[in-house]
């Protein structure tokens, strides 16, 4: 239960302040009431986190990750199934979870049930837990009975989602490590390599090939302006950091991240069978369509593409069918616009917007396996052209010298 501070007035009018433990606001009116207190004023009085609840969420320890909201949803599925009430599974719930965060949660969660609050409207207190679009599909299960076909589908959808990313995320780790491994290896030969041979090519008064000169000037930059460097490269992430930060910086990442080749088809491909997955759900939830456009566009995680569901969103709501809507930003491939179409003239836009989802989901596991074998040949062509530059640049001084000396 939660604290609240009062202030109020007796029957003769004597102001009175006290504190209550209490569900909500109205519960401590009624017990004032009770005694014969008038409430002129009830806030809820602020918990001040101890040492160690200040510990675990500094370090993260109290944050809800989407694993245990998948199990939260299967768990509220098997429960709903079987008949137990719902304050009694959740309290129960609260009570066999190890994750602290959670369990405060829940227990938050059965206080406000216990006050008269729906299940949905409960969620809406905790915006960090449960978002926008899990609350308004229990909204949607509770209103249509179907409460527990709605945790199936959140668990599902959450799922895949879930490994959506992960299959993507895989991917691009091998081009990361790749240009990883070669910025380390960039420095090393700069600051260690190229200096040894500099001093000795210096001491032999050799004549150098330009792409010698251009080694050593470089290697030059990097042991002298090495601390200007770092702060060049610092004060460039924090700028581009600060700009992401801004609306214009999120579209233009958003936009960017789509555009990047290889790369980024899979990624558009991800995010629109993410779209589709979760569109399918709240429609088959009992969510209204441009409330659903509104709740799905949220859940992305790219401005740019949320910008272009709303703009689904508001084409809808002007009176055009979903195929209009769809085909006006120009991010559906044609094939997916006629599976709209099929679904909107059947009635059936639910079970094809699945189709879509699944139709994405093929792409991007065909593309990720071909990744590698796109990706290999550039890292090839990369890494040959480096070693290519830093032979000529080392050892063609060191191949003249030498043939000087044997004439």
């Amino acid at each position: 239960m939660a604290s609240f501070s009062y202030i109020g007035r007796s029957a003769d009018g004597q102001k009175l302040t006290g504190s209550y433990e209490a569900a909500n606001a109205e519960s401590v009116a009624s017990r004032l009431a009770e005694r014969g207190i008038i409430p002129l004023e009830i806030q809820v009085q602020e918990e001040q986190p101890n040492f160690v609840d200040s510990v675990n969420e500094a370090l993260g320890l109290e944050r809800v990750e989407k694993q245990e909201l998948i199990m939260f949803a299967r768990q509220m599925y098997t429960i709903s199934r079987s008949g137990i009430p719902l304050i009694k599974a959740i309290r129960g719930l609260a009570s066999t979870t190890k994750q602290r965060g959670l369990e405060k949660v829940l227990l938050a969660i059965v206080e406000q049930l216990e006050s008269g609050s729906s299940l949905a409207n409960a969620m809406r207190h905790h915006p960090k837990v449960f978002d926008n679009m899990f609350v308004s599909m229990v909204d949607a299960g509770e209103n249509s009975g179907q409460l527990e076909q709605t945790f199936k589908q959140i668990a599902e959808y959450i799922q895949q989602d879930i490994d959506n990313k992960k299959r993507v995320s895989a991917a691009l780790r091998y081009p990361s490590f790749v240009i990883i491994a070669l910025s380390i290896a960039i420095t090393v030969v700069n600051v260690k390599v190229i200096p040894a041979f500099a001093s000795m090519y210096a001491k032999f008064n050799a004549e150098l090939p330009w792409t010698t000169k251009f080694l050593i000037g470089m290697s030059d930059v990097f042991v002298n302006y090495w601390p200007h460097m770092l702060l060049a490269i610092a004060a460039l992430a924090f700028a581009i950091h600060q700009h992401l930060k801004t609306e214009v910086g999120q579209r233009q990442w958003g936009s960017l991240k789509l555009r990047v080749p290889i790369i980024g088809s899979i990624i558009q491909q991800a995010s629109m069978a993410r779209y589709a997955r979760g569109l399918a759900l709240m429609l088959r939830s009992g969510v209204p369509i441009n409330q659903s456009l509104g709740l799905v566009a949220a859940a992305m995680d790219n401005l740019y593409l949320n910008e272009q569901i709303m703009q689904i969103r508001r084409s809808v709501e002007r009176g055009d069918s979903l195929l209009q809507a769809h085909g006006g930003v120009g991010i559906f491939t044609p094939l997916v616009l006629q599976m709209i179409a099929v679904g909107e003239e059947s009635g059936r836009v639910e079970e094809l917007l699945d189709e879509v989802a699944l139709f994405y989901e093929e792409e991007v596991d065909y593309d990720l396996k071909r990744l590698s074998a796109k990706i290999e040949p550039i890292m090839i062509v990369v890494m040959a052209a480096f070693v290519m530059v830093l032979a000529l640049g080392i050892f063609l001084p060191m191949w003249d010298m030498l043939s000087i000396q044997t004439r």
